[in-house]
């Protein structure tokens, strides 16, 4: 297809809007790129970027890269006109995100795409990204009074320490199964390498956990933010939860319980390793569980 890639500009947000009503026409789901296009356009900066496809007869594809890290890149928003689909628009977005990531100093690009979105998991796939995990959100709902349901955790204790949070974090199955990645402080909807530092800086801003007994740790979680959805819905999202038994995975979850409800929003989200122990065990807890897990892929920039 004629045409090319360039940075977006406030007046392309009609084209977006227009295609992007397309994206998801078989599912009851609304895309929220057009809600949020003219904010990316007016947010772009040295760590941000937001591009388009200028085709023939106007703007036929859309996609933003942000710096989340000093060397980790994230692509979202990818969108492109039905019309055009299989015309090479996304790999010029993505080849263009890839590029001004690499240049800022990224040796990793990465995405997600919902599991349920064939299309945009076949289109990742041929961009150059490549599988890297999958995880779920529950939602324990917010419970000034929550307790832990059964025996056993009645000798956990909950502590705000970011040493034990990380002790257990480090060489979890939750980590391993997550290549170390967990939500992103400062991007919605991004993953990121979960560090030492990082777990630290949210026990001074945000809130950590640590439940454990006389002999260490054994659950954890860091809150990343509180956000609010389209519809005023308020969330408070934690970056990870693990935990090595069941016990331990009821007393942390009541913790959480407790936080939302202090927190005064209306829900939360809570990232888990999509394996069949950590699903389950919160099943068992009698927390609610997302209906799909989400795939994240990655790119190395190294050596392009």
């Amino acid at each position: 297809m004629v045409g090319s890639v360039r940075q977006a500009r406030a007046a392309d947000e009609e084209w977006v809007a227009d295609f992007a009503a397309e994206t998801w026409t078989d599912r009851e789901v609304t895309d929220y790129v057009p809600d949020v296009f003219a904010e990316w356009v007016a947010t772009d900066g040295p760590d941000q970027r937001t591009f388009v496809y200028d085709g023939d007869e106007g703007v036929v594809g859309v996609c933003q890269g942000t710096l989340l890290t000093d060397d980790e890149a994230w692509a979202q928003g990818i969108r492109v006109d039905p019309a055009v689909r299989g015309a090479g628009v996304g790999t010029a977005l993505t080849e263009a995100v890839f590029d001004w990531a690499r240049e800022r100093g990224a040796t990793v690009c990465r995405n997600l795409v919902f599991s349920w979105n064939d299309a945009g998991l076949g289109q990742s796939r041929a961009t150059g990204f490549t599988p890297v995990t999958e995880f779920r959100f529950v939602h324990p709902d917010p419970d000034a009074d929550a307790e832990t349901d059964a025996g056993g955790a009645d000798e956990l204790t909950v502590e705000h320490d970011p040493a034990g949070v990380w002790r257990c974090w480090q060489g979890s199955p939750a980590e391993r199964q997550l290549h170390g990645l967990g939500l992103d402080p400062s991007e919605t909807w991004a993953l990121s390498e979960v560090t030492r530092e990082r777990v630290h800086e949210l026990a001074d801003e945000e809130w950590v956990a640590a439940v454990g007994d006389g002999d260490g740790t054994r659950a954890a979680t860091v809150r990343v933010r509180t956000d609010e959805s389209g519809d005023g819905t308020r969330y408070a999202e934690y970056g990870f939860a693990t935990w090595t038994d069941l016990p331990a995975a009821r007393s942390l979850f009541a913790a959480i319980r407790r936080d939302a409800s202090r927190l005064g929003v209306d829900g939360t989200r809570v990232l888990v390793p999509e394996t069949p122990r950590h699903v389950s065990d919160a099943s068992v807890a009698r927390v609610d569980v997302g209906d799909h897990p989400e795939f994240v892929f990655a790119a190395d920039l190294t050596g392009r």
